[in-house]
């Protein structure tokens, strides 16, 4: 049984499919595409990339941010025209969040733009990275600064990847789905992992299709966001994406309560869903809260000033020109706890359990 989730932006539109064994409709959506070659890069053993029906080169990867970079990219490239891909082939993309961003600005700028089909193993990826088309990777002075809108041909979410999962992938996927509970999808808590992915995915899907280049409504998707990609720099990316985006979603519910945006029970409310999901609520105590500020000036939705998305009477939107006095006050008003501690250190190498 699975779930398909149109994402309909006219003659980009395309569908998400999210359940078990879904991988295996890859050949179909390789011949629905016409291509003759496909370049298949994956971050995961060759035997969990499906057959894709056509004459096909199979490219390693690694999951992470110290290959989310121009160099990767380039890389990439040079073996696809070693291969003779052309703009009637494809690409597929096999891994996480930063494998799924790479190959699809890969694909973006390969002969100005080739099909992409994405097959993300991770929650992280399954939840944000692999639906919208947002594709970029890192510059050394910021998260996420060059990229392009390049919007897959189709999205096959198979749960089946997600049982060998150690415990922090799981919860690095988690932060994205607990920021979801003040963007519009409601509980989630009460959901087996399926539906909660079925659910972020079609919120997800929604926002896209009626903003596919963030113009106003997509920038409800950077909930907790701001903060989140502050603290992975900050931290040399020892903090996981989801992890961070959590922190951030804190930060975010406390930030409204300061502005009279909202009331205390909604800011606590902020805390009890991020706790409910195992995940890190308090600043690294390593961290200043200048270098924090200095880093969210150079946040994309910044054009001027501190911008934050926040909850408030409205539900979540983007608000512009925040007071830096405000902004350090709240930080510096939150709990904090050494990194080691914020991560337990039996998972920082990626051991631990699957989360059910």
């Amino acid at each position: 049984m699975s779930d398909q989730i149109p994402v309909s932006i006219g003659e980009r539109s395309y569908d998400v499919l999210v359940g078990r064994g879904v991988r295996s409709s890859l050949a179909e959506v390789i011949h629905g595409l016409g291509a003759r070659r496909v370049a298949v890069v994956s971050a995961r053993p060759a035997e969990w990339v499906p057959d894709t029906g056509v004459e096909t080169l199979l490219l390693p990867a690694r999951d992470g941010e110290p290959d989310k970079n121009l160099a990767t990219v380039e890389a990439l490239c040079a073996e696809f025209v070693r291969f003779g891909l052309t703009r009637n082939d494809a690409v597929v993309s096999c891994g996480g969040g930063t494998t799924t961003d790479v190959v699809g600005l890969a694909a973006a700028l390969y002969h100005r733009g080739v099909p992409v089909v994405h097959l993300p193993t991770t929650l992280l990826a399954q939840v944000d990275a692999s639906v919208g088309g947002k594709t970029a990777v890192n510059l050394p002075s910021g998260k996420n600064l060059v990229g392009a809108y390049w919007q897959p041909a189709a999205v096959l979410c198979d749960t089946d990847y997600l049982s060998t999962l150690p415990r922090r992938e799981m919860l690095n996927g988690l932060g994205e789905i607990a920021r979801c509970h003040f963007i519009g999808a409601g509980d989630l808590r009460g959901l087996a992992l399926a539906e909660r992915i079925a659910a972020s995915v079609t919120l997800k899907a929604a926002i896209v299709s009626a903003d596919e280049r963030d113009t106003g409504l997509r920038h409800v998707l950077n909930y907790g966001h701001t903060l989140g990609h502050a603290l992975e720099v900050a931290g040399g990316f020892v903090l996981r994406h989801g992890e961070a985006v959590a922190i951030g979603t804190v930060f975010a519910g406390l930030l409204a309560g300061a502005l009279d945006r909202i009331g205390p029970g909604r800011v606590a409310e902020h805390r009890e869903v991020v706790e409910f999901y195992g995940l890190p609520t308090a600043l690294p105590v390593e961290t200043a809260s200048a270098e924090l500020i200095c880093l969210m000036r150079r946040d994309k939705k910044a054009l001027h000033g501190l911008a934050f998305v926040l909850d408030g009477p409205r539900g979540a939107e983007l608000v512009h020109d925040v007071p830096e006095h405000v902004v350090a006050d709240v930080l510096e008003r939150m709990p904090r706890q050494p990194l080691g501690r914020l991560v337990d250190p039996a998972e920082l190498h990626g051991t631990g359990a699957p989360v059910a």
